[in-house]
């Protein structure tokens, strides 16, 4: 695989976090051209729950897009917080299904980092769900997805890609500094 496809899902997926953290609807359909070039990329490495991840993503834009469309009864989906307890109890899951699907891809599969990988899976899975219902603690797992990306990217020589997701670190607490501002004057 030549640096092309890593290098155009970079630059495509980069403008789709952006505007995520702008609050802007264009995010969706352009993390829908992210995540299919990302697929291709993830795939060539044998980091086997990330092209599982992008068909999520994919799915997950779809409906992302119409959630923010549509709103709350007709009206833009107001930044809100989610209860401690509930994000443990998700954690927790999060946690169990990525110990699953690492046990699946370490058991059938030859996939690389199988453990590592399946964090970033299920932790972005999370995290995007959060996103989706725009709630402000989505930020605060995408910075656990992106401290655990970087090392497994530039293990996997995926170099681009790991410094897109060291940004989309910086970007997370972006994203949380103009969601708490949001919040604060709703």
């Amino acid at each position: 695989m030549g640096q092309f496809p890593e290098l155009a899902a970079c630059v495509t997926y980069a403008l789709s976090v952006l505007l995520a953290a702008r609050n802007s609807i264009h995010t969706w359909w352009m993390g829908i051209i992210g995540c299919v070039l990302y697929g291709w990329v993830f795939f060539a490495v044998q980091l086997y729950a990330d092209v599982t991840l992008q068909v999520f993503f994919v799915g997950a834009s779809i409906a992302g897009w119409i959630n923010w469309l549509k709103g709350d009864q007709g009206s833009p989906l107001p930044v809100r917080k989610t209860r401690l307890r509930h994000v443990l109890m998700l954690l927790c899951c999060a946690l169990a299904v990525a110990g699953g699907y690492g046990l699946v891809l370490h058991t059938w599969t030859n996939a690389w980092a199988p453990w590592l990988d399946s964090l970033v899976l299920t932790f972005s899975v999370l995290a995007q769900f959060m996103l989706m219902g725009r709630r402000i603690e989505n930020w605060y797992v995408w910075l656990a997805v992106n401290t655990l990306a970087v090392p497994l990217y530039m293990a996997r020589e995926l170099y681009l890609t790991a410094i897109l997701y060291a940004f989309f670190w910086l970007n997370a607490w972006y994203g949380l500094y103009q969601w708490r501002k949001e919040l604060a004057t709703a």
